[in-house]
Formats: structure tokens, C-alpha cells, sequence
């Protein structure tokens, strides 16, 4: 890739990373109901989801399971109804003492929730699908490894968005302190908006093929 064409991409990247989606909405709200570090952890377990499309992409596995509609309608579901009881646990833990530190096991946990989260939306594969290839220099060769490699820097724009998200998340919550009733109204908000991702997710429609 030349250096026109590779900042033009650096350029994209950044500035799909910091458009508010998805995935920044999902960090945000595991910030507000376990604390920054969940949202942390949630925040790295998401990127490394994202690196298991981006790996899957590079060696075609994605575009078989966007090309099959049972394989795409059977991953959508299961993410779908991941997220939904994500969100429903999300709100039943909201009454549980405000801001209690997450130890090792509770920060293991969300990592785990968000390498799933992430990579059990097939609307991920189905973005990276679309975007990187057009960035890809077909006579360099190595069309694959291009891919991962481009894909590798939107996945770090995307997980320092993350970051930036769940601090400001964080600061919100303490800030929040005073008013525990509101905060914890604010928690089981963010569970329901989870489990409201997750029916979107249910809800999206497989990418035309051609």
C-alpha cells in the first residue's frame, strides 16, 4: 500500500473508531454497572473478539458464514440471546452494594463476556468484510496477511476509543456516588440497554452477497 492510500485508511479507521456504535455503547454500559475495571476488562476481551474476525476474515472463514444464511442467522442468535441475558443479569446485579471493587474473578468474567460478545456478532465480520478490502494493494501479494494487518490497527483505534469511554464511564459513576438510588437506576439502565443490543443484533438482516 502506498502512503496516500495508507493514511487515507488510518484516516477511515480513526474516525469509525470514535463514531459511537455499538461496541462503545456495550464498554460504557459494563462501566456504569461493575466499575472501570470491568469496563476495562470488558474492553480488552472485546478487541481480542474483534481479532478472532479478523483472523476468520483473513482466512475466508467469514465470508463462508456471511454467504450462508444458516450459518450467519445461527451466530447472529447466539450472540443475540448472549447479549439479552447479559443485560438481564446486568439488572438483577444492580442491587448488590454500589461500586464494589471487582476482584480477579469478577474482572475474568467480564473479559471472557466481551471476547464473546464480540465475536459472536457477525455484524463485526460483516464490517471488516467491507471496509479493509478496499484498502488492500492486490499486486503486494499476501492478500491475507494485508487484511490482518490493517485489520490489527482499526482493532487498536477501536480499543483505545474503549478506554477513553469506560474512563469517562468511571468518572460519571463516582461522581454518582452521592445519589445511590439514581446510580443504580443508571445500572439497571445499562443492563437494559444491553439486553436491547442484543435484540437489535436479533433483528439485523444478513449482508446482500453478490
Amino acid at each position: 500500500m502506498n502512503g496516500a492510500s495508507f493514511s487515507l485508511f488510518l484516516l477511515a479507521a480513526l474516525i469509525i473508531a470514535a463514531v459511537p456504535g455499538p461496541g462503545i455503547f456495550y464498554v460504557a454500559a459494563r462501566t456504569l454497572s461493575g466499575g472501570r475495571t470491568a469496563g476495562v476488562a470488558s474492553t480488552f476481551g472485546t478487541a481480542l473478539g474483534g481479532l478472532v474476525h479478523i483472523i476468520a476474515g483473513g482466512l475466508g472463514v467469514s465470508a463462508i458464514i456471511l454467504a450462508s444464511a444458516q450459518l450467519f442467522t445461527a451466530l447472529k442468535l447466539c450472540g443475540a440471546l448472549y447479549l439479552i441475558w447479559l443485560g438481564i443479569r446486568t439488572v438483577m446485579e444492580a442491587g448488590r452494594p454500589l461500586l464494589e471493587p471487582v476482584g480477579p474473578i469478577g474482572a475474568k468474567r467480564a473479559f471472557r463476556e466481551g471476547i464473546l460478545v464480540e465475536a459472536l456478532n457477525p455484524k463485526t465480520a460483516a464490517f471488516f468484510l467491507a471496509f479493509i478490502p478496499q484498502f488492500i494493494e492486490p499486486t503486494a501479494g499476501h492478500a491475507a496477511l494485508q487484511f490482518m494487518s490493517l485489520g490489527l490497527i482499526s482493532v487498536a483505534f477501536n480499543t483505545f476509543a474503549d478506554v477513553i469511554v469506560v474512563a469517562a464511564a468511571s468518572t460519571a459513576s463516582a461522581r454518582l456516588a452521592r445519589r445511590p438510588q439514581f446510580l443504580q437506576r443508571l445500572r439497571q439502565g445499562s443492563g437494559l440497554f444491553i439486553a436491547g443490543l442484543g435484540i437489535s443484533l436479533a433483528l439485523a438482516r444478513r449482508p446482500a452477497t453478490s
